[in-house]
This record gives C-alpha cells, sequence and structure tokens, in this order.
C-alpha cells in the first residue's frame, strides 16, 4: 500500500473523529441544555445536567469510537490485533466531545437562565461555523461554504432540542 495514501487515511480516520466529536458535543449539549432551559427548569439542574452529559457522552463516545474503529480495522485486516489507531482515534474522540460540551455550558455557569440561553447557542452556532471553516481548511474546499454547510446542518440539529423543550413545557411535561 502507498505509504502516503496510509498516512492520509489515518489523518481522516483522526479528523474523522474529531470532527464527529465536536459537532455531536455542541448540538447534542446546546440542544438539550435549551431544552431544559426553556421548559423553566433552575439554574443548578440546568448546570448538573450539562456536566454530567458531557462526562458521560463523551467517554461514551470514545467507547463507541474505540469499538467501530477496532471493527472497522479488524474487517479491513482481518485479524484481531491490537492497533493504536482506535486507541488514538478514541482519545481524540473524548477529548473533543469533552472540551466541546463547556462552549453550551459556559454562559450557565455565569449568567442566569434567560441571559445564558442566547449565548449558549449563539456560541454553538459560531463553533459550528469555525469547526466548518476548519474542516474546510483542512481539506482544501470553501471556508465560507463550509462553515455555512456546518452552521446550517449543526443549527437544525440543535432547534430540534429547542423545539422539543417548549413542547414539553407546554404540555406541561
Amino acid at each position: 500500500m502507498d505509504h502516503n495514501y496510509e498516512k492520509k487515511g489515518v489523518s481522516a480516520l483522526y479528523m474523522r473523529n474529531f470532527v464527529f466529536g465536536v459537532e455531536d458535543s455542541l448540538v447534542s449539549t446546546v440542544g438539550l441544555l435549551s431544552g431544559i432551559a426553556v421548559a423553566d427548569t433552575d439554574l443548578r439542574t440546568i448546570i448538573l445536567t450539562g456536566v454530567v452529559l458531557i462526562f458521560v457522552e463523551a467517554f461514551s463516545m470514545a467507547v463507541g469510537s474505540f469499538l467501530s474503529e477496532s471493527s472497522a480495522e479488524e474487517y479491513l485486516h482481518q485479524r484481531k490485533k491490537m492497533h493504536a489507531l482506535p486507541i488514538m482515534a478514541s482519545i481524540i474522540m473524548f477529548f473533543s466531545y469533552f472540551i466541546a460540551g463547556f462552549v453550551p455550558l459556559s454562559p450557565y455557569i455565569v449568567l442566569p437562565v434567560t441571559s445564558a440561553l442566547p449565548l449558549s447557542i449563539g456560541f454553538s452556532l459560531a463553533a459550528l461555523f469555525l469547526l466548518g471553516i476548519l474542516g474546510a481548511k483542512i481539506t482544501k474546499r470553501n471556508i465560507f461554504r463550509g462553515g455555512f454547510r456546518m452552521f446550517i446542518i449543526g443549527g437544525l440539529a440543535l432547534l430540534v432540542g429547542i423545539i422539543a423543550g417548549q413542547l414539553s413545557h407546554l404540555v406541561g411535561a
């Protein structure tokens, strides 16, 4: 196998886990936090929920990354030998999810819910846009198209959490 092709495959593996971890963390965390914030949940519960979500999901995503990447390695190479790539991919997944989760949570740590909610959403959308720019820059695509693609797709996913929170609040759940 061509060494350059193999090196690109490793880079793609790491990039895939980084982008997936950051995007999923931003969307899941802001969606959950926004959903419970619009349902008139107290600030302490919002922060506790956010911290628990970030820890549990970062670990869960890392485990999922390790298991899926290990399975793919075993399938591709038809052996069960442990490779460092799935371990490194899972570490990247963990830290990208963990760190990105504090972007939407941080406003709640220092502000009241009514002020934190729009900032949490704004910070998350800005981070999604920057993630899209970064991905486009690395892949040598149009950075604004990459930024807007991530912003719009991630923003739509984020909207689902907000709508779910509003609906549950309206029906008194």
